[in-house]
């Protein structure tokens, strides 16, 4: 065995004290390039809008700045009605939409047969527009529709009822929230059910070897993981229930004021921007005060997401 150590090899003295070049980092351009369409869509077809209403509901007809504009609204004589009409249905869409999606969901987990075709037509509102949602649900509705005929053919009532008429504020108001319940529930399922996919079947699996029922898996397990789903969902149903028009407007028109129809008329009726501009701002306000509603009370640990 020979006594000779390797050596390492020789370095050059100009390369001696030089530090290591490292490769230029490129620009990631190809993020923003896919962002970019949406944001300009989102800048002149959202921002650019708000940015205008704000300024209008702040200025007279002549540019100047005023506060006239939002007490004018106040005074106005539909404005409470308005206001209470819209936080009404919100009170009853909102949970009952959350709670059906909620079951609707667990059930296309389970599947059972049938389920494919129970989803494809749960999620056919989806293709239809407001306004023609709202004309299908008024031949329904209305003294001389489907719902009156097919009563009236099982001998249950002798007269047509008036479900839209203004004195039975009760059916009216009724009628609306199962119409738009219909309408825009689907939205809720997919958003609930896209939450329930991405929970990992191991944990209902343990949940069920340690001896928990069926609903104890499912408010223990399954219900708290799905905040973050069920956040975003009431986030946009919230913000759509606020400005709830087609549907309201197609029912009962002027019998039911809220806030988006006061809006509606106040621009094509009156001819009146800056009140107009008002209510919009209200519906902005108060839909941006349940969003950080929502973001407070739901919020949900970081550690959910690393999951």
């Amino acid at each position: 065995m020979s006594g000779e150590v390797a050596q390492a090899p020789a370095v050059p003295r100009a390369e001696i004290g030089r530090r290591p070049t490292r490769p230029r980092r490129r620009f990631p351009w190809q993020p923003y390039a896919l962002v970019a369409p949406a944001a300009i869509f989102m800048l002149v077809f959202f921002v650019w809008p708000a940015i205008q209403a704000l300024l209008i509901t702040f200025q007279t007809s002549s540019g100047q700045f005023t506060l006239g504009n939002l007490q004018a609204m106040i005074r106005d004589t539909d404005f409470r009605f308005s206001l209470t009409n819209t936080l009404l249905l919100l009170a009853l869409i909102i949970p009952t939409e959350t709670a059906i999606a909620l079951l609707m969901a667990v059930l296309a987990q389970t599947r059972l047969r049938g389920t494919n075709v129970f989803l494809y037509f749960w999620t056919l509102p989806l293709a239809v527009s407001d306004l023609a949602a709202g004309l299908v649900w008024l031949s329904i509705f209305t003294s001389h529709g489907y719902l009156n005929s097919v009563l009236q053919d099982l001998h249950l009532i002798r007269h047509p009822i008036g479900f839209l008429d203004y004195n039975s504020l009760g059916t009216l108001v009724g009628a609306v929230v199962i119409a738009e319940v219909w309408r825009s529930i689907s939205i809720v399922m997919v958003v609930v059910m896209s939450g329930i996919q991405s929970i990992p079947m191991e944990l209902q699996e343990a949940a069920a070897v340690m001896g928990a029922t069926g609903w104890q898996r499912f408010t223990r397990v399954t219900l708290p993981l799905l905040k973050p789903s069920i956040q975003v969902a009431l986030i946009l149903r919230t913000t759509a229930a606020f400005q709830v028009f087609a549907m309201v407007l197609a029912l009962a028109g002027a019998a039911y004021p809220v806030l988006a129809v006061k809006t509606e008329q106040w621009v094509y009726d009156y001819q009146n921007y800056q009140l107009a501009g008002s209510y919009a701002a209200l519906i902005l306000l108060l839909s941006s005060l349940g969003t950080l509603t929502y973001l407070i009370l739901l919020r949900t640990p970081r550690q959910v997401f690393q999951r």
